[in-house]
């Protein structure tokens, strides 16, 4: 697989995200199956894995340290800390005591270390975002991780945090039906070398053409309370569906496929991370990266699938407020 870079790091092009192997979709898949998966991974070629002290509540950074701590020294490990579930639930705390139990915990159920690359899962609004980066960078010194990473962040909060200490990264949610970072916080990554780790690359399935009828979710997966995936939405997005489909036959490819090597072609600095519980459609996706379009594939399927004609938001609105990027004209 292609390589780009990562913090100070070269990394295959295409990482794994590991958050539905524990959390999020519904019942997530048995520990011999998530093992597999994370094996089979690391037989393609992947070795940025990506997971969360949120991710099933600890339970995922302790699946990805017991797999892959035979392979450590070949891995590019990152985890997430500011949003953690306390009592069964979801909770933001970017204090800088939470941040540094935080870490002592990752730390040992990734059973390392050092964690390459740490983000703020999400800024706590609560906390000034320049005193969460300096505990962080408290970390850094001390030798518990290697590089500092926000997710979720406006290009304003940003250029802030990377006055206090360098960034490396920011995770963002990034495909063709959510380009919030397209408003700002791209031209700030190329601006400041950072990388872009785009999650979601598939539009949570929708892009992949794997979501027929949202009604059939299971009662845990996430998406039940995402309006894009809720009347009246999810039938207007659903009818762009099969010129997506046509294209991606036309250039070759799946509809996964094509969502992905759209995103490698935005810029040599973002990162796309994937997630599923399936190897067969692992296998697809990284054959993305052998994929190149052609400049009037890119431009039809940005025509098709851009921030005007996508309906809906991309969280519920209490989610959003969360949150600290930049909204597309239809507040997504």
């Amino acid at each position: 697989m292609n390589q780009r870079k990562l913090a100070s790091d070269s990394v295959a092009e295409i990482g794994l995200g590991c958050m539905n192997l524990s959390h999020a979709y519904g019942v997530p898949p048995e520990p011999a199956v998530a093992k597999a998966l994370l094996h089979a991974a690391l037989d393609l070629g992947i070795d940025h894995f990506d997971t969360a002290a949120l991710y099933g509540f600890g339970r995922n950074e302790a699946l990805v340290g017991e797999t892959l701590q035979p392979f450590r020294q070949r891995l590019f490990l990152a985890s997430k800390c500011g949003m953690t579930g306390v009592d069964g639930k979801r909770v933001i705390d970017g204090r800088p005591e939470t941040l540094r139990q935080t870490c002592k915990e990752a730390l040992q159920r990734l059973r390392t270390d050092v964690i390459d690359l740490y983000y703020l899962h999400r800024w706590d609004k609560q906390v000034p975002v320049e005193e969460s980066v300096g505990a962080l960078a408290d970390l850094v010194r001390e030798g518990h991780i290697r590089s500092i990473g926000l997710s979720e962040v406006s290009a304003q909060t940003l250029r802030k945090a990377h006055a206090v200490h360098p960034i490396a990264a920011v995770q963002s949610e990034y495909s063709l039906w959510t380009r919030n970072p397209e408003i700002a916080l791209l031209d700030a990554c190329r601006d400041l070398g950072i990388a872009l780790v785009a999650f979601s690359p598939l539009a949570r399935g929708f892009l992949a053409n794997g979501i027929a009828d949202p009604r059939d979710f299971v009662e845990k997966d996430i998406r039940r309370a995402m309006p894009r995936f809720n009347p009246p939405h999810f039938g207007r997005n659903r009818q762009l569906l099969d010129q997506f489909n046509r294209l991606a036959w036309e250039a070759g490819c799946t509809p996964a496929q094509l969502a992905i090597a759209w995103l490698l072609a935005k810029a040599p600095f973002v990162l796309p991370i994937v997630g599923t519980t399936s190897i067969a459609h692992l296998r697809e996706d990284v054959a993305a990266s052998t994929i190149r379009l052609a400049a009037g594939t890119i431009e039809a399927v940005e025509r098709l699938i851009n921030a005007d004609t996508v309906s809906g938001t991309r969280y519920p609105a209490e989610t959003l407020t969360e949150i600290d990027t930049e909204v597309t004209p239809n507040a997504g």
